[in-house]
Order: structure tokens, then sequence, then C-alpha cells
């Protein structure tokens, strides 16, 4: 009897320490914070660098790289651009060579594409090699609600409407660009 016993408080002491055990195993622990937000740039920098494969812009200033943000690029971005209405973000070194804030996305920081090289080809092809390439935020009509983070500018560069902000302030005219596959 004090054998039974004895088996009975291990199996009920088993059971109790499987199912806290199992309470431990299931037991959820609260989702982590988000990181909390980079302080605003203030710097004012020289040089951009977009990166197609990656989908990154970084920001540079003495070749530091101080930042980087995704972005979205035209709807067919393999490629260097060739013509209007391909699709492709144009590669090659530019600079920034306007500022549009009545854009009808949010704020626009316009590159010089196309340059001279482009012009006699697309001269010589008998076709438009396009034009107006921007670094810009999303539609106004998004604003404040969505940022569409796949590819589907007509060529430019695409980032969120936060992030256009930050890079109004800080990218000056005469800003270098490089955009590589």
């Amino acid at each position: 009897m004090r054998f039974l016993r004895r088996l009975f408080q291990l199996t009920i002491l088993t059971i109790a320490l499987g199912l806290g055990m199992l309470a431990l195993y299931q037991y959820r622990f609260p989702a982590p914070l988000p990181p909390a937000p980079l302080p605003p740039l203030t710097v004012q920098i020289d040089r951009i660098l977009i990166e197609k494969a990656a989908r990154q812009l970084t920001v540079f200033r003495d070749g530091v790289a101080l930042r980087t943000y995704p972005v979205a690029l035209g709807f067919a971005p393999e490629g260097d651009k060739v013509r209007q209405g391909d699709g492709r973000t144009p590669e090659g070194t530019f600079r920034i060579d306007r500022r549009n804030a009545e854009s009808k996305f949010h704020l626009s920081l316009g590159i010089n594409y196309p340059q001279a090289d482009d012009l006699i080809r697309a001269s010589a092809g008998g076709y438009s090699p396009g034009g107006d390439i921007f670094i810009h935020g999303q539609p106004n009509a998004f604003y404040g609600k969505a940022t569409l983070r796949h590819d589907w500018t007509e060529g430019c560069i695409a980032v969120s409407d936060t992030e256009i902000e930050e890079l109004w302030r800080i990218t000056r005219i005469g800003t270098e660009v490089e955009i590589r596959p």
C-alpha cells in the first residue's frame, strides 16, 4: 500500500511539474519595444548613394555615412534608364539640380537626368530619354496614411514622407547623387 501511495504521489508530482513546465513554455514574453526613433539629422550632406539592388539610399557628409533609408524605385528597376516610359531608374553620377515643394508627391529633389550622353543616344535612336527624375515622398493623396514600399514610380526614387522631409532639410542644390545597379 505504501508503495502505491508513493507511486501515486510521484505521478501527481510529475504531472504537476510537467504542467508547470508547459505553463512556462507557453508563457509569451511581451513583444519587444520598437527601437527609439533616431534623432533628426541637422548637418548638410554632400553625397547621396542609391543602391538599386539593395533598395536603399545612404546619405554622407565628408565620406561618413550618416543614415540609410529604404527606397522604392521605378516599376521596372533592372538596368539603366534608356527611354521615357521604360519604368527604369537611371544609373550613374548626378547632382541635385532643383527642389520642388509643390510636386504631386510630398516634396521632391530633382536630379540632372538626362545628361548629354543620354540625349545623344536618344536622339540617335529617335526617342525621348525621359526626364523629371526625382527623389520624392509618397503621392500627396497618401500623406500621413501609407508608405508604398514596392517599386511603383516611373523611374524616380521614393521614400516615406517623414524621410523626404529630413532629406529636404539636409540636401542642397549641387549635392552629388550616385545611383548604382
